[in-house]
This record gives C-alpha cells, sequence and structure tokens, in this order.
C-alpha cells in the first residue's frame, strides 16, 4: 500500500515538473519570438499565403515525412546493430515522444530518459538503451561538429557577425577538441578512468563529498566507462549493414532538418543559396546543444533571427523562423504529447487488469 502511494506522488511530482518546464517553455518562446519582432524584422509581419501553395505545401509533406522517418530508422538501426530489433510502430511513437521530451526538458535531458525507458518497456535493457541512444546522438554531434568549423570559418554571413568573428578560430579550437573527447570516448573510453579517478579525489581531498560518496562515485564511474565502452565495441562488432544504415539515416535526418529554411524561402520566391542556408542552420544547431533553456527556447529563435536577417525581408523573418520552429519542434511536440497520453493511458488499462 505505501509502495503504491509513493509511486503516485512521484507520478504526480513528475507531472507537475513537466507543466511547469512546459510553462517555461511557452514564455521564452514568446519572448524570443518579441526579441525577433523588436529587433531584427523592424516590427513588421507578412503572413504570405504562397507558403500555402500546392507545390510547396507537397515538398514540406514530403521533407517532414523524410525528417520523421530518418530520426526513428537511425534509432532503429544503432539497436539492430547492437542485436536488438524493436518493432517500426513502436518506434515510430518514439520518434515524437523524444521530439517532445528533448525539448520540454533543459539540455535535453529528458529526452534521453524517456527514450531508455520507452525502449526498456519494449524488452531492451537499460544499460543497451542507454549506449543505443547515446551512440545515436554522438554520430550526429560528429556530423554537426565536424562541418561547423567550416561554415564558421568560410560563410560570408558569419563573417559580419560581430560575435562570431571574433571568436570564430577560437571556437572551430574548440570544436576540434570536442571532437578528439568523443573520439577517446567511443574509441578509448577507458582512457578516461584514470583522469575521472583522480578528479573524484580532488573532489573529496576538498571535502566536497564524504568517503562513502566518493567510493560510490569512483565505482560509478568506472562501471558506467566500461558499460559504455563494452556497448559501443558490440555496435562495432554488429551488423555491417545496420552500421552503415545508422550512419546513413543520420546523415539523412540532419539534411532533411536543415533543408527547411530553404524550403521556406523557396516557397517565398527568394534566390537561395542551399549551401548558405544549410551552413547557417548547421552553426544554429551547433549552438542550440549548448542552450540552458528546454528546447532552446528563446535562444534558437534569436540566433536564427540574427543569421538570416541580411538574407531575408524584414517582414518574412518572423514568419519563416516561426514555421521552421513549427515543422522541426512544434508539430512533433504536439503529436508527441498526444502519443504519450494514449501510451500511458493504454498502459493503465492493461495493468489494471492483470
Amino acid at each position: 500500500m505505501t509502495a503504491s502511494v509513493d509511486e503516485e506522488k512521484q507520478y504526480k511530482a513528475s507531472w507537475k515538473r513537466l507543466a511547469l518546464f512546459s510553462v517555461l517553455f511557452v514564455l521564452l518562446t514568446v519572448a524570443g519570438f518579441f526579441a525577433l519582432y523588436d529587433h531584427f524584422s523592424g516590427r513588421s509581419l507578412t503572413f504570405d499565403f504562397r507558403l500555402f501553395d500546392p507545390e510547396v505545401l507537397s515538398l514540406t509533406v514530403l521533407l517532414l515525412l523524410i525528417y520523421f522517418a530518418a530520426d526513428g530508422l537511425r534509432l532503429y538501426y544503432t539497436l539492430r546493430a547492437l542485436g536488438y530489433r524493436i518493432p517500426k510502430r513502436a518506434m515510430a511513437k518514439l520518434v515524437f515522444i523524444n521530439i517532445f521530451f528533448s525539448n520540454i526538458t533543459p539540455m535535453a535531458t529528458g529526452g534521453g530518459f524517456a527514450q531508455v525507458w520507452f525502449l526498456h518497456e519494449h524488452g531492451v535493457p537499460i544499460g543497451k538503451a542507454t549506449a543505443a541512444t547515446t551512440i545515436r546522438t554522438v554520430l550526429a554531434i560528429f556530423f554537426i561538429f565536424s562541418l561547423t568549423p567550416i561554415f564558421l570559418l568560410t560563410l560570408a554571413p558569419l563573417q559580419d557577425q560581430a560575435i562570431i568573428s571574433d571568436i570564430g578560430v577560437a571556437l572551430a579550437f574548440f570544436i576540434v577538441l570536442y571532437l578528439l573527447f568523443f573520439t577517446v570516448v567511443l574509441l578509448r573510453a577507458h582512457w578516461l578512468i584514470g583522469p575521472l579517478s583522480y578528479l573524484c579525489k580532488g573532489i573529496h581531498k576538498l571535502r566536497l563529498i564524504s568517503p562513502e560518496r566518493h567510493l560510490r562515485w569512483q565505482y560509478r564511474a568506472r562501471r558506467e566507462m566500461l558499460r559504455f565502452s563494452r556497448s559501443f565495441s558490440e555496435y562495432c562488432r554488429g551488423s555491417k549493414v545496420a552500421i552503415s544504415l545508422s550512419v546513413v539515416f543520420t546523415f539523412i535526418f540532419l539534411l532533411s532538418l536543415f533543408s527547411f529554411p530553404a524550403l521556406l524561402m523557396w516557397g517565398l520566391d527568394y534566390d537561395v543559396d542551399y549551401l548558405v542556408s544549410l551552413g547557417l542552420l548547421v552553426v544554429t544547431t551547433f549552438i542550440m546543444y549548448f542552450a540552458p533553456t528546454p528546447g532552446a527556447s528563446g535562444i534558437s529563435e534569436g540566433v536564427f533571427g540574427s543569421f538570416f536577417s541580411d538574407i531575408l525581408a524584414s517582414n518574412h523573418l518572423l514568419l519563416v523562423t516561426f514555421s521552421w520552429r513549427f515543422l522541426t519542434i512544434y508539430l512533433g511536440m504536439l503529436l508527441g504529447l498526444f502519443i504519450l497520453q494514449r501510451y500511458l493511458v493504454q498502459s493503465a488499462k492493461v495493468q489494471d487488469t492483470q
């Protein structure tokens, strides 16, 4: 009886936190769009019905289907490489549940937890689910972080950005170090056990943690590094077809994600330089990875508006920014919330009948 009461309290607390994050997401999004409206668009806005032309709509729907399908397939084939097969219908649900959680929680942490929970519900051990979602994320990070230094140093619109031009070289150097770190994590994770051990010892010597917590941290750091290293080794030893497809669908997912602004601008009859549009989106996405707000709300709108303000007319800037966020984030979040609610209701009914 006590256990059920505790579970009910945790459930209510989780939904309260989720509601709080939702309100925060909405408020920051509104603040971001207002800043964009006030500082970059000259307080002008025009709704252009050319975005509803049949040709534009059909291409938008096609790009959305590719975007969502590739998002699910990149994790599906990562799991296949690890030896697990998840029904494609379940993977389709997971795509939208992940979009909802990863954008409603700060630093996208909730998305990872939600995916692990959902995969565990479908028979994947927690350790394997964690490894699969981490590998899937790292593959995307490698693409984005590899391309960002190139675009930072070569794209003309970014050279006119005062902050970017001042720190561009330093930022590119930082990204290279970041990629080297991830290479070590993936290929030689056990090399990090020593530095982590010394870090824990240092924190303990400063009396920031108790001896018991120090021992616990030491054990967990070694265990998780070895687990991840073993899981990535299993991924590398898995089906070569599955590994190749996980990389290919990661590339397709990112390419479709970065193509939405170019499609929107083409629909508004702009003379689009696709490579410039793609490059600006790569750098925007890179910055969003470090945004502490839920789903990079508020920050993403400002960065996008700053980068595209010289390409778009002021009356179209807010329209294109909202359309980009709606197609890539808001639509998936709404579907994710609907699917999550239905899934939880169905799960509760199954438990009641048992």
